[in-house]
């Protein structure tokens, strides 16, 4: 099938940090990085491929006056025309509030004409320069506004608290990206069926180069596992940034495990364009039982490390069993579910 492209634009007024998040997701940039990053020049142009068959066209676009002028007057019909999501980021300290809402008001005024069935997205960036008290009411309180801003246009507006230095960023744009992706209900099928099989605690599919999470699956009998509802994005964060470390020693990452006390975790490609984390706890019948005298050594040391190598070889083999319905489900076209 041919691929499937999404325009996205990526607005807001300069300086509220859209070329800076745009390079942390897209071009492993780190948050010290996107400092020597300078003022976007009218529109850039991204075209980045997407699990295989999808691409995003992002269009990033310059916040000054004098561009935006352009964008709402002589370019309206090339800007907002075709566009799948609009991503509008508001600096949270920003003196001019007022004139960023207006502005986002021509955007929506102008993809309901141009592009009615948009979504539409609000990214409240740079929430680490407000105390921590007060960030939840600050959020609110733009969002409201946004919200029946956004009704009037019959539009849904989504929103996010952002900032470039915590796992937040990655939260946002893993769900903006999964919500235009086809055959994402496809994943999260096969993903808990991989899950049940394999008997696996938690289960989660990256995207391979950015690492914004696909999809995901917890046993609802493992309830430590949901204690932090952003340890997926956490997660992202801490790969991604593992990766740029073995870049820069001029070594590839493939593969990763890592025993803890209570369970382990694996992640290994699942197609050429995903990575999978399958977390499975540490079974009493394989570690011994601290009941009985002996506790956890029970089997001994040897055997124990027997168990890991049998438990490690069954979690591959599956992941080798899963790859083909996988890759298919990449390429799969949406009419052909």
């Amino acid at each position: 099938m041919a691929g499937a492209r999404r325009k996205l634009l990526l607005m807001g007024r300069s300086g509220s940090g859209k070329s800076s998040m745009r390079s942390i997701i897209f071009s492993n940039y780190s948050a010290f990085d996107t400092r020597r990053l300078g003022a976007t020049i009218d529109v850039e142009h991204s075209h980045l491929r997407f699990l295989g068959n999808m691409t995003l066209n992002l269009w990033d676009c310059g916040g000054q006056d004098a561009y935006m002028d352009h964008y709402f007057s002589t370019q309206r019909d090339n800007i907002f025309r075709m566009v799948e999501a609009l991503i509008f980021v508001f600096d949270v300290e920003s003196k001019e509030l007022r004139k960023d809402i207006e502005t986002f008001v021509l955007c929506l005024r102008n993809l309901y004409e141009f592009s009615p069935s948009s979504k539409i997205f609000a990214l409240v960036h740079k929430m680490d320069l407000v105390i921590l008290e007060k960030r939840q009411d600050v959020y609110r309180a733009l969002m409201k506004s946004l919200e029946d801003t956004s009704a009037m246009f019959s539009f849904q507006v989504q929103g996010f608290a952002t900032t470039i230095w915590d796992e937040s960023l990655y939260k946002a744009w893993s769900s903006i990206v999964c919500s235009l992706i086809p055959n994402v209900a496809l994943f999260q099928k096969h993903l808990q069926t991989f899950a049940d099989i394999s008997e696996a605690d938690e289960v989660i599919l990256f995207e391979k180069t950015t690492f914004l999470v696909i999809s995901h699956v917890t046993n609802p009998r493992s309830p430590g596992f949901r204690s932090d509802s952003t340890r997926f994005e956490k997660i992202s964060n801490i790969i991604k940034q593992y990766k740029q470390s073995c870049s820069k020693l001029r070594a590839q990452f493939q593969s990763l495990s890592i025993r803890g006390t209570d369970s382990t975790s694996y992640l290994d490609t699942m197609t050429s364009n995903t990575m999978i984390m399958v977390i499975m706890s540490h079974k009493p019948d394989i570690r011994g039982s601290s009941n009985l005298p002996g506790g956890n050594d029970i089997n001994g040391d040897g055997d124990e490390s027997l168990a890991d190598e049998a438990e490690n070889n069954i979690i591959l083999a599956n992941i080798k069993i899963a790859r083909k319905m996988f890759e298919k489900i990449e390429m799969m076209n949406p009419d052909d579910r």
